[in-house]
């Protein structure tokens, strides 16, 4: 029996990853977050997805990308009752869908992790870790480098960018135009 990703070619496949991480930057962007949303993808199957809780929970570590991270670990992996180094294993094979550039620091974690592959749409140019300020991949020591895929629908993660940014943020003064 087919599989419902078995009808669509890989490329829309891949687009229907990232329109999930869309919709949940999106919900971040009508809670008052930045607008980051974030799948991990273990072969086709969304084990985590994550947004920015770093305002509503006041904790600047809940970056879309550390969320999706802990769902997978504490929901996914306890119902399929791996165990850590399991875990550890499935998430050398996922793949990180995420609507804006990984942060140093959640790249760092990446890295740690070994994600394998990172797909992003807009590029960080303040915080980037993969590449746009600083890629913590070649960085160190370490011999592990993820394939690194941005400027998926990087437009449109610019464009809930700038709706956070330029007025639905009630913390950012409006800039002059």
């Amino acid at each position: 029996m087919k599989s419902e990703h078995d009808k669509h070619s890989p490329s829309d496949i891949e687009e229907g990853y990232m329109e999930l991480a869309f919709k949940l930057a999106e919900e971040a962007l009508s809670l008052g977050e930045v607008p980051v949303g974030c799948v991990f993808v273990f072969e086709q199957e969304f084990i985590g997805r994550g947004r920015n809780q770093v305002n509503e929970l006041k904790n600047a570590t809940r970056h879309a990308e550390l969320v999706a991270l802990e769902q997978v670990m504490t929901t996914w992996g306890t119902q399929q009752g791996l165990s850590l180094e399991s875990l550890k294993g499935i998430l050398e094979k996922c793949q990180l869908y995420v609507t804006v550039e990984p942060c140093i620091m959640c790249a760092a974690a990446l890295e740690q992790l070994r994600i394998p592959v990172i797909v992003y749409g807009a590029a960080n140019e303040r915080f980037g870790g993969c590449g746009s300020v600083l890629d913590v991949f070649s960085a160190g020591q370490g011999t592990f480098r993820p394939k690194v895929v941005g400027g998926v629908r990087g437009g449109d993660a610019v464009e809930l960018l700038k709706r956070f940014y330029e007025g639905e943020n009630p913390n950012t003064k409006k800039r002059s135009k």
